[in-house]
C-alpha cells in the first residue's frame, strides 16, 4: 500500500498514484460515474469512479472487480472511515482544491450506520450527545487549531522569557479558593481530598521556591451549579504568577503582552479562515489596553441607563457589556482592565493599597465577558493572616498555605484566566460549550 498523504498537501504532488484516508462526507451515485467526498483532519477531496452497473441478458463479460467497488461505493455511509488508493489528477474544473483522485481501490476501516443521530439543524444538547460526530465538521475542527495555536504562542512567549512550567496538583488536602463551588471526594482512609479550583496555592508556593516567573496550563473544577454560557464544572485555566513586582500593573501588562502575541500568532494561521468559517475578523489588540476604575466603571454603567442589581459593587454581566461598550466606542478596543476593586469582593490573598484601601487587582473584559482576575499577592505573614480573619476564614485550615509566608516570599502576583472564555470570544461563539473539547456541567458527564 502506497504511504498515506493528508489531503491539504494533494495540491502540492504531482499527478501520479496516491493514497488517502478518511471519512465519507457525501456520496453522489450518479448512473455513469459516482463521486464521494472525502474529509481528513486537514480538508476535503473529491474522488470519482466510472459507474459498472450489471446488464441484464448482456452477451458481454463484466469486470466483477469494477462491478463490486461501483457497489461498495453505492453503499457507503456518511461518516464510514476509508482508505482509497488511486491516480491523483490536477484539473482546475474541480471546485475542491483543483485536484481529485480517480479510485482504483477502496478499503473500508470502519463502516458507519446509515442513519446518523444528529443532523446540521440539531440543537446544541444533541450535539453535545453525539460529540464526536459534531466535531468532525470543518469549522469544529478549526476550533481546537486555534486552540492549539493560542496555547502554543502562550507558551512559547512564555518560554522565550525563561518562564517555568509548572504542573499543580489536582487533589488537595485543604480547598484552593473557599469552601464554595467545591468538589470533595473520600480519600485513602477516612481522608477527605478536594479537587482544586485554581493553582493559586501552588502559584504562590513557587515564588516561595524561588521559581520567579511561573506559568501553567490546566483543569480546575468548580462545583458551580450555573447554567449560562460562560460556566462549567471543570475547564482548563491559563495561568501565570511573577516575582519581583512593584503593583498589579506589572501583571496586568505581562498578561496584554502575552495577549497580544497569541492572537497575532492565531490570526497569522488561521485568520482567514475564521473569517470564512465564523465570520469574524481576528483583531490583534494594540498596547496598552485601557484601564478603568471600579468606581468609574459603575458610573459608565449607570450614565448608559443600567441600574445594577448586585450590592456588593461589583459589576454583573450586562454591567460587563455596557463597560465593554463604552471602550469600544470611546478607544475602539476589544479588551479593558477594570482595576482598584474592594477589598470585600476579593479573595483574603489580594494586597490593598495603603492610600485606599482598594485591592491592587483587577478583571480583564473581552468583548464584554470577564475573562481573567488579577491581582499583586499580599506576601507579609502578619498581614495576610489579619486579612484571612477579616475573611472569616479559620487559620488552621490555611496552614500549609501560610507556611510558604513564615519563611520568606517576594512580592508577587499573577493572573488565572479560562481559557474557553477567550476562545469563545475570539471566534464569536455564544457559548462555552461550542469550544470546549468535552463540556462538563451540572447535568453533563457524558459522553
Amino acid at each position: 500500500m502506497s504511504e498515506r498523504v493528508v489531503i491539504d498537501q494533494l495540491q502540492s504532488l504531482p499527478d501520479g498514484p496516491v493514497s488517502v484516508s478518511g471519512w465519507v462526507e457525501t456520496v453522489r451515485d450518479q448512473k455513469k460515474v459516482q463521486f464521494v467526498i472525502l474529509r481528513d483532519e486537514t480538508g476535503a477531496v473529491q474522488l470519482v469512479n466510472p459507474a459498472t452497473r450489471p446488464v441484464a441478458d448482456s452477451p458481454d463479460p463484466q469486470d466483477a472487480d469494477a462491478l463490486a467497488l461501483t457497489d461498495t461505493i453505492s453503499a457507503l455511509a456518511t461518516g464510514t472511515f476509508l482508505t482509497v488508493t488511486g491516480e491523483l489528477k490536477h484539473d482546475e474544473r474541480v471546485k475542491l482544491g483543483g485536484v481529485e483522485v480517480k479510485i482504483g481501490a477502496l478499503e473500508i476501516a470502519g463502516a458507519a450506520l446509515a442513519e446518523t443521530p444528529i443532523a446540521a439543524d440539531s440543537g446544541l444538547d444533541k450535539r453535545m450527545d453525539w460529540r464526536f460526530l459534531d466535531l468532525r465538521q470543518r469549522r469544529n475542527n478549526l476550533i481546537f487549531r486555534v486552540a492549539t495555536t493560542l496555547e502554543h504562542a502562550m507558551r512559547t512567549w512564555w518560554i522565550e522569557r525563561d518562564y517555568i512550567e509548572i504542573h499543580s496538583p489536582k487533589l488537595m488536602s485543604s480547598p484552593s479558593e473557599s469552601n464554595a463551588e467545591l468538589f470533595s471526594l473520600e480519600y485513602f482512609g477516612d481522608q477527605t481530598a478536594y479537587l482544586a479550583q485554581s493553582p493559586q496555592h501552588y502559584k504562590q508556593m513557587a515564588q516561595a521556591a524561588g521559581f520567579g516567573k511561573i506559568f501553567e496550563i490546566g483543569d480546575v473544577y468548580r462545583a458551580d451549579p450555573s447554567f449560562t454560557s460562560r460556566h462549567a464544572t471543570e475547564f482548563t485555566s491559563i495561568d501565570a504568577e511573577i516575582s519581583w513586582i512593584d503593583s498589579h500593573e506589572d501583571v496586568a501588562t505581562m498578561q496584554e503582552e502575552l495577549l497580544a502575541a497569541a492572537i497575532s500568532a492565531v490570526k497569522a494561521k488561521h485568520g482567514a479562515e475564521i473569517e470564512e468559517l465564523f465570520g469574524v475578523e481576528v483583531i490583534v489588540p494594540s498596547l496598552p489596553f485601557p484601564r478603568i476604575p471600579l468606581a468609574e466603571a459603575r458610573d459608565i454603567v449607570a450614565a448608559r441607563g443600567h441600574v445594577t442589581q448586585r450590592t456588593d459593587g461589583d459589576l454583573e454581566p450586562e454591567g460587563e457589556r455596557q463597560v465593554s461598550a463604552h471602550v469600544k466606542e470611546t478607544f475602539d478596543h476589544d479588551f479593558v482592565f477594570v482595576t482598584d476593586y474592594p477589598f470585600e469582593i476579593r479573595p483574603f490573598y489580594h494586597m490593598k493599597d495603603a492610600a485606599t484601601g482598594l485591592t491592587k487587582s483587577y478583571d480583564l473584559l473581552y468583548k464584554g465577558v470577564e475573562i481573567t482576575t488579577g491581582a499583586q499577592r499580599e506576601h507579609r505573614i502578619e498581614v495576610l493572616e489579619a486579612q484571612a480573619v477579616e475573611k472569616g476564614l479559620a487559620l488552621g485550615g490555611l496552614e500549609h498555605y501560610l507556611d510558604f509566608f513564615r519563611y520568606g516570599v517576594p512580592p508577587h502576583g499573577g493572573f488565572g484566566m479560562g481559557q474557553a472564555r477567550l476562545l469563545m470570544l475570539l471566534l464569536g461563539e455564544s457559548s462555552i460549550r461550542e469550544v470546549t473539547f468535552l463540556f462538563r456541567g451540572p447535568t453533563r458527564l457524558a459522553p
